[in-house]
């Protein structure tokens, strides 16, 4: 495994402990996970930094609600009106249910789920400001904990449920984010791909004091008769300067 690997992979296993901490991790845990790379204090400095755009405390958590938008604000605030109607469970009625519910349990299961919606908001919050609003977070770790608890069967014993859920809910979140950034990116390269062959049809129209037909500026520019067609399709047939009359 290559420096660049190594550096990349710790970053995110510490960014995931950091996560199921509460969003906090010490200053020690972080340079011990990094001791074998010999890093300089600059470079340890820029760990830090996107620690803290993580929203990861350092030695103390940080307040999740901060970083959250207006949107998200209102959204939560009438969904936890909702949750107020939710009876609460002590340990003891929690454990009761678990273990009922890891036996296959419907109505178990289904006092289980109730019981981790406020959790699965909580969590939501650690993840908010990423790209993917609230309200779809949370949807995503209510999906999660619903699969997940007909899966508590596989446990040795019901203590392992909530972190078996708990993680769920935090890999069906960063699945989310982790979609939304790819598809955030290839839209990113789409408008630039569109915006590029604008500019060079732009310019041959402009050289030949003429619309330009699409295999004109395939020939010109070397870029694919297909692409050239699809960026058209995206732009609505906006690109004034192509001409599909001879084509």
């Amino acid at each position: 495994m290559d420096k660049e690997t190594a550096f990349a992979n710790t970053l995110q296993e510490v960014l995931k402990q950091a996560k199921s901490n509460g969003s906090c991790i010490s200053k020690e845990e972080v340079e011990e996970a990094f001791s074998s790379q010999n890093l300089t204090d600059a470079q340890m400095d820029l760990i830090f930094d996107y620690l803290h755009k993580h929203k990861i405390g350092i030695g103390e958590p940080v307040d999740p609600d901060d970083y959250l938008g207006n949107e998200d604000r209102d959204y939560l605030e009438e969904y936890l009106k909702e949750l107020e109607a939710i009876p609460t469970l002590s340990e003891g009625e929690k454990e009761a249910i678990t273990i009922s519910a890891m036996s296959g349990d419907s109505d178990a299961q289904k006092k289980l789920i109730e019981f981790y919606i406020p959790k699965v908001v909580e969590v939501a919050k650690l993840y908010a400001g990423q790209g993917v609003f609230l309200e779809d977070l949370i949807g995503e770790g209510n999906l999660a904990v619903a699969l997940g608890v007909t899966q508590l069967g596989c446990l040795e014993h019901q203590s392992e449920a909530e972190g078996m859920l708990a993680k769920l809910m935090m890999d069906a979140m960063e699945d989310s984010i982790a979609e939304h950034t790819e598809a955030a990116e290839l839209d990113t390269k789409i408008v630039e791909k569109v915006n590029e062959i604008f500019e060079k049809a732009k310019a041959l129209a402009e050289d030949l004091k003429r619309k330009v037909t699409p295999e004109e500026l395939a020939e010109e520019t070397g870029i694919a008769m297909e692409e050239i067609l699809e960026a058209v399709r995206i732009s609505g047939n906006n690109i004034e300067e192509i001409d599909f009359i001879d084509s």
